[in-house]
């Protein structure tokens, strides 16, 4: 990631080579820095206030200091930053600062292909639910550690979420999706097809009952509502995109624009 703008609390833009967190911050060290990832639309950062809710309870849960000024910091970066980025805030308890970056290369072609995911055994921790922190390192690890284009993260045999997305999936008409608790993380595209959906199951759910399934899709900021292919060595349903992820895709384009 490289950014194109900067803006740190109390100092305003900043140079995007310009160093900006200290050397000595605890949660920075520590990995327990509150972060949020926002796509921009034609310069409108999508379910904002949904981020910056997020944003508050991580703050509480990693015992920070209450986030003062973000939105500032935001208008900042949106006006020197292209229509359409990739927003980052990061909250360390010294630092606020927000950034901007260019969307990640290939997206359209990753949807028409539809994601691969390996199964990754992962546990979780009932300290830190529904935080999103900077403590990736074991789901990058996992990542790392497969040929596929994401892990899907199952404790026991009970799916979990991916490194960095909600996972869902159809049978028939119904879709289900993992319930929000320990190692499964309220995500805000996952709270927006929610909103959209008036019968979703949540729970506790077994990699056999995804494998099954006629149809699966992801939820993610920066790679909204995109097609899962294959997991494993199993493949998932039939044409991509399938149905609910098509429609979703374009019920989550139509908000964007308004």
């Amino acid at each position: 990631m490289t950014p194109l703008a900067v803006a740190v609390a109390g100092r305003g833009l900043v140079d995007p080579a310009e160093p900006v967190f200290s050397a000595g911050d605890e949660a920075l060290l520590r990995g327990g820095a509150a972060f949020e990832t926002v796509r921009v639309y034609a310069g409108r950062p999508f379910l904002l206030g949904r981020h910056l809710e997020r944003l508050a309870h991580s703050s509480v849960v990693l015992a920070l200091p209450a986030p003062a000024g973000a939105e500032e910091l935001i208008e900042l970066v949106l006006a020197a930053a292209p229509p359409d980025h990739v927003l980052r805030l990061y909250w360390t308890g010294e630092a606020l600062v927000a950034t901007s970056s260019a969307l990640p290369a290939g997206l359209d072609e990753l949807r028409g292909r539809g994601l691969t995911l390996s199964s990754v055994s992962a546990g979780t921790s009932p300290l830190l639910e529904g935080v999103k922190s900077t403590s990736y390192a074991e789901a990058f690890a996992a990542r790392r550690s497969v040929d596929s284009d994401d892990v899907l993260l199952v404790t026991g045999n009970l799916v979990r979420e991916c490194a960095t997305a909600n996972i869902w999936w159809r049978h028939g008409d119904v879709l289900f999706t993992p319930a929000v608790g320990p190692g499964v993380l309220p995500g805000v595209t996952r709270s927006f097809v929610l909103d959209l959906e008036g019968d979703v199951r949540q729970g506790t759910f077994t990699l056999d009952e995804l494998l099954s399934a006629d149809e699966a899709f992801t939820t993610s900021s920066i790679r909204e509502v995109m097609p899962v292919r294959r997991l494993d060595d199993r493949t998932l349903g039939g044409d991509l995109p399938g149905p609910a992820t098509a429609r979703l895709q374009a019920a989550l384009r139509l908000r964007s624009a308004q």
